[in-house]
Formats: C-alpha cells, sequence, structure tokens
C-alpha cells in the first residue's frame, strides 16, 4: 500500500476519533452546565454549549489532552440571557462558571 494512503487512513482515523470523543465530551459538558445551573435555582437555556476553545493542555501526571472550554447560556428570571462557560480536560470537568457579577457600586469623589 502507498504511503498516501496509509497517512490518508491515519488521517481519517484521528479525525473521525476527534469527532466522536467531541460529542461525548460535550454531552459531559451540558450535563454539567445543566447540573451547575439546577445548584443555582437557574434556567439553562436551549439546552446546549458551544465550543469556545480547544488546546492540548497536561493534566496533574503531566499526560498531554485535549482542554476544551465551552460556553452556554442561562436565565435567573427568564428575561435576561447571561454566559457561563465549562471547562474540561479530557473528558473531566475542571470548572464551571455561572456566577452572576453585580455591577460595581461607584461612588463620585467630588
Amino acid at each position: 500500500m502507498p504511503t498516501f494512503e496509509i497517512i490518508s487512513f491515519v488521517v481519517l482515523g484521528a479525525l473521525a476519533w476527534l469527532w466522536f470523543d467531541s460529542i461525548h465530551v460535550r454531552e459531559i459538558g451540558v450535563r454539567a452546565a445543566k447540573a451547575a445551573c439546577d445548584a443555582e435555582n437557574l434556567q439553562l437555556l436551549d439546552d446546549t454549549v458551544s465550543i469556545s476553545s480547544l488546546r492540548l493542555a497536561r493534566d496533574d501526571d503531566g499526560r498531554l489532552l485535549l482542554r476544551r472550554a465551552y460556553a452556554f447560556d442561562y436565565s435567573d428570571t427568564g428575561d435576561d440571557r447571561c454566559r457561563g462557560s465549562v471547562v474540561l480536560l479530557g473528558s473531566h470537568v475542571i470548572v464551571v462558571n455561572v456566577g452572576r457579577r453585580e455591577a460595581p457600586h461607584l461612588t463620585l469623589l467630588h
């Protein structure tokens, strides 16, 4: 078998693995976002997450894994839309952010 065909099969296999792995990890991200929203009495809007970054990172054991960050929208009243995020290293959830940030109270000095 020519070298080009072997390389093509390896690349196609790697892309198929990445696609299937990404679907699996995305579902973990959706479950983590839902759980965080439920814990804070928030509503996960659209019931989905969207990828915002993908890069390589090392875990605590030094293994090289894919680090994926997903963004999602949630609401506390049903009338607003806030942005949250969930970060996974491999298939492990590292952090979920659904914190509401209050606008700082500014005092004007004269």
